[in-house]
């Protein structure tokens, strides 16, 4: 419910406290993202300070991943049952501390324990903080255009977290463990102030304990066995049996949730065609991103040559294309409808990983790598958060958190699928005579499963855009953005 306080005038203008309040969630997207892309020019430094073996240092990146995509759905729904803003301030607290604890360690698995801290607590921040925005901004051209400046926010720390890594750790790698730490402070002090109360669920029939437990479980092994699939092999008994323990758990989780009086989900929310489409479009768009920056950035470091800072630069365009179009995209949504920007955003991420195909171990950037870069900045201002107001879109208040919570379980279970798949087969086509040409060569198929899955979340988009002759509404569903006239009749005549 919005509060009276915060609530937009009128005339449709945000007061003071409303844009204090977007600020403090914006900055907690903002960190999350930022740790998960700051760590990894971080770990030589890491590896070598703390004596840790490559399969360690992967646990530093897995551990955050395991605990942020394995609780997203645990974090959704408590942040509905116990009260959003006690579930995103408790939450907030947690990542302080444990940003802190990371920095000041001086063992491997304590490390790798403080990162899986910082995960599970952003598994709470995400959800809670999206829903914060959904019940506080009315549906329509102002919830519109806060969600594209909170999604902004996330992808422009994604990508000033490249650039600060290379900063940072030429001082030293603590430094990027430690720099969360103050702005989560800063952020917890304002959100005390300005975060608007949020009740408890009242009538919500009890706690699925066995739901949020099985749901729990699921999600931590599947990330866990996606992770260690590259390491132990796809095809070996123990990835084949944890897949199948997976399968079995997710359906026993399905079948506890229809019999649930007060689910952890309500699948019936999956009934709607926007919805599924918003969730595969959110593992195909973030999947296909983190592999083809994992294979980028071992092409510019390892084949070319470029230092950690100079990589991070070689992606600044598309973070800065993203973070100059945040007042924008929200209006682009009002007059287009999120259908047609996810599947314009696909297209253009399609074309820009296409033409990074041509790069070579002399390419001219301006030619060859910058255009991938602003076609993928475009894509990325586009399709985020057009996904966001999808997926929340028609959703009632009481269940904003659930869906925030799977929207973000998708998006970091996408990244950790795609990823090792990507991984995988660049892998297996590793050449036993390891020239600059033939591991360039052996990328190029990982690119292009990276282009693959694009393609793949385009197709699902267009199937969105067909036109439906003759059929009538069978009750609330989750619906694309109107634009402004008519968002401004319903709001009107509902009110």
């Amino acid at each position: 419910m919005t509060s009276p306080l915060i609530s937009p005038t009128s005339e449709g203008r945000w007061t003071p406290r409303l844009w204090g309040t977007l600020l403090v969630l914006c900055a907690a997207m903002f960190l999350d993202a930022l740790d998960v892309s700051m760590v990894g020019v971080a770990l030589p430094s890491i590896g070598a300070d703390l004596g840790l073996s490559t399969s360690a240092l992967q646990w530093i990146v897995s551990g955050y991943i395991l605990g942020y995509g394995g609780l997203l759905l645990l974090g959704g729904r408590a942040a509905d049952l116990l009260g959003r803003r006690q579930v995103f301030l408790v939450a907030l607290a947690v990542f302080a501390l444990a940003s802190l604890l990371g920095g000041l360690v001086d063992s491997g698995p304590l490390l790798i324990a403080s990162r899986f801290i910082k995960g599970l607590s952003a598994a709470f921040t995400a959800p809670a903080g999206l829903s914060i925005i959904t019940t506080t901004f009315p549906e329509g051209p102002l919830r519109n255009r806060a969600l594209s400046i909170y999604t902004t926010c996330a992808a422009t720390g994604f990508s000033m977290g490249l650039v600060l890594s290379g900063l940072l750790t030429e001082a030293s790698w603590r430094l990027t463990m430690l720099l969360p730490a103050p702005i989560a402070l800063i952020a917890l002090v304002a959100g005390l102030k300005l975060l608007p109360r949020s009740e408890r669920e009242k009538d919500h029939n009890g706690y699925d304990v066995p739901g949020a437990v099985l749901g729990t479980a699921s999600m931590l092994l599947l990330v866990f066995t996606v992770v260690q699939a590259p390491e132990v092999g796809w095809a070996s008994a123990r990835t084949l049996l944890s897949f199948l323990a997976v399968a079995a758990l997710l359906t026993v989780f399905v079948l506890v949730e229809r019999r649930s009086a007060g689910p952890l989900i309500r699948l019936g929310v999956l009934r709607s065609g926007s919805q599924i489409r918003a969730q595969l479009g959110a593992m195909a768009f973030f999947g296909s991103y983190v592999g083809f920056q994992f294979l980028a950035t071992l092409y510019m470091q390892s084949l070319l040559g470029w230092s950690a800072l100079h990589t991070a630069l070689a992606f600044l365009p598309a973070g800065a294309l993203v973070a100059v179009s945040s007042t924008m995209v929200g209006a682009i949504v009002d007059r287009f409808g999120t259908q047609r920007l996810i599947a314009g955003g696909f297209a253009l991420m399609v074309l820009g990983y296409a033409l990074f195909l041509r790069v070579d171990l002399d390419p001219v950037y301006a030619a060859v790598i910058l255009p991938s870069m602003l076609l993928i900045g475009a894509a990325c201002a586009l399709v985020f958060p057009s996904l966001n107001i999808q997926a929340t879109n028609g959703v009632d208040d009481h269940e904003q958190g659930m869906v925030s919570g799977l929207l973000n379980t998708s998006v970091q279970v996408g990244g950790a699928i795609f990823l090792a798949v990507v991984t995988a087969v660049v892998t297996a086509g590793a050449p036993s005579d390891p020239t600059p040409q033939a591991v360039l060569d052996s990328y190029r198929p990982g690119f292009m499963v990276a282009t693959g899955i694009a393609v793949a979340g385009l197709l699902i988009t267009l199937t969105g855009l067909r036109p439906r002759r003759g059929r009538k509404s069978a009750g609330p569903s989750v619906v694309v953005a109107r634009s402004i006239p008519e968002e401004a009749e319903r709001v009107a005549v509902r009110d």
